[in-house]
């Protein structure tokens, strides 16, 4: 993911979350209509967020005929990773230990996600004694 890419606001988010679940290159409207069915957002929001993610790097704008079609130029997961490493670095002052253990000692998480947890560690541990 090239490095000139800022962070997604909370409607950027949305949007690039609709765009990624619909693949190939949608249009506005079939990110209004998958997104937002019971039209609550406007279609010129949603063409304007579309527009400021192409000049952003995070879509490729195509247009046919009379309709534009946006091509996702990032993965999620690379998204994710940039947000999360930011995320840490701001809040955490850059330690995942400090966020990990801020979500553990507040009852963030399940049952079920400590028991991931666990097993993500044991996984962990048994590759670094490899």
């Amino acid at each position: 993911m090239p490095e000139r890419l800022s962070l997604l606001s909370a409607l950027e988010w949305e949007v690039m979350e609709i765009v990624w679940r619909l693949g190939g290159a949608p249009a506005v409207r079939d990110v209004l209509q998958s997104g937002y069915p019971a039209e609550e957002k406007a279609y010129t929001t949603i063409q304007t967020v579309m527009n400021t993610l192409v000049k952003k790097g995070f879509l490729r704008k195509k247009k046919v005929g009379l309709v534009n079609f946006y091509q996702p130029l990032v993965q999620r997961d690379d998204v994710v990773g940039k947000e999360t490493h930011s995320f840490v670095q701001r809040v955490f002052r850059g330690s995942a230990g400090a966020l990990i253990s801020h979500i553990v000692a507040n009852d963030a998480l399940s049952a079920e996600e400590l028991e991931l947890l666990r097993s993500l560690i044991d996984q962990m541990e048994r590759r670094s004694d490899d």
